[in-house]
């Protein structure tokens, strides 16, 4: 099902695609809807953020683009 599997009562633009093993080098591979969905190909760079009680996030670094302009914003 492209966009990732829909689940009842999930709210538009929230998927599940599924789960991933790591590998012996600790790698995953993120599913294939996914990737076509957010417009992940193979050289791109992810970044990756961890917060202990919730968990990691995978995302684009452009994502980190945003909060500093929203943070420079604030300084000036």
């Amino acid at each position: 099902m492209p966009g990732g599997k829909h689940v009842l009562g999930m709210p538009n633009g929230k998927h599940i695609f599924g789960t991933v093993k790591v590998g012996e080098k600790g790698q995953i591979v993120i599913p294939k809807d996914a990737r076509n969905l957010f417009g992940i190909n193979p050289g791109d760079t992810l970044l990756v953020l961890g917060d202990e009680k919730t968990g990691i996030i995978v995302t684009t670094p452009d994502v980190m683009n945003d909060v500093a302009m929203k943070v420079f914003g604030n300084v000036e």
